[in-house]
């Protein structure tokens, strides 16, 4: 695990500085200025991300089902929860029945920034996300495709070895669950990491998923290199090189990260 996993101010800070500068733009070439609108943002954890567009003048809630993370929220946005700008729940969102009414409205954003990966039955959780979309609303997604070297999360095993080994969450089950225990890896860490094995998302299924219901992709990026590797790895931000972009199924051995942004079609 990396240090600032464990530091949270850190990381609150960290994911902050990255929607500021790169979430916040890339969806501003889609809707224009984010000011005035209604964020929603599931699996929120610290709210890093959240703080950004509470930042730029918008308003704001938080879901988080952790409940540590939840209660670091709450400390992290005190202010603006105290001024009524945000709030963070400690709630399951299909335990929403009435956004409109449970949560106040609905939202002109919605946010999920590395945790579609983490999401069972992502087809039926995408078609709910409708729900709690305002009229010309648009939802973003930042995961990394299962397929890119490491997107088995594997940078949260113990063994320095299996933190830096790319690729071998593709192996089949039965050999990846036996390969971390041989290097002794937590009971906790391995049900997390085969978990992810059964949610983690590549682009085509992404794409897929999308078109089954009935979304219109408005703009997508790909990154050779995630922005947040500045902090992890001292790497520079860069774009997979465009007409890489375009190979399917090849693409997601290389794409670090994917940013998509859509809404429902009209």
């Amino acid at each position: 695990m990396f240090d600032f996993h464990k530091d949270k101010q850190r990381y609150f800070n960290i994911q902050k500085e990255v929607t500021e500068e790169d979430v916040i733009p890339f969806l501003e070439k889609q809707i224009g200025p984010c000011i005035n609108k209604r964020v929603l943002e599931v699996g929120c954890a610290e709210a890093g991300v959240l703080k950004a567009f509470l930042d730029k003048g918008n308003t704001g809630i938080g879901i988080e089902l952790a409940e540590s993370r939840f209660v670091l929220a709450r400390q992290f946005l005190d202010d603006e929860i105290k001024q009524g700008k945000a709030d963070i729940i400690n709630k399951n969102i299909y335990d929403v029945k009435d956004p409109a009414v449970e949560l106040n409205g609905l939202f002109d954003i919605i946010i999920l920034k590395d945790v579609i990966e983490h999401i069972h039955d992502q087809g039926k959780f995408i078609q709910l996300l409708r729900g709690f979309l305002a009229p010309d609303g648009v939802v973003f997604f930042a995961y990394p495709p299962w397929w890119m070297p490491f997107g088995g999360h594997q940078q949260i095993c113990n063994a320095k070895l299996l933190r830096t080994l790319p690729w071998f969450h593709l192996l089949p089950k039965s050999l990846y669950k036996g390969l971390l225990q041989l290097f002794n890896e937590r009971p906790a860490t391995i049900a997390d990491l085969l978990e992810i094995k059964e949610t983690g998302i590549n682009i085509e299924k992404m794409r897929r998923l999308l078109r089954e219901n009935n979304y219109t992709i408005l703009d997508q990026k790909f990154w050779l290199f995630n922005p947040i590797y500045k902090f992890k790895f001292g790497i520079n931000k860069k774009l997979v090189w465009q007409p890489l972009t375009m190979l399917p199924y090849i693409r997601n051995f290389y794409t670090t990260a994917h940013y998509v942004v859509f809404c429902p079609k009209s």
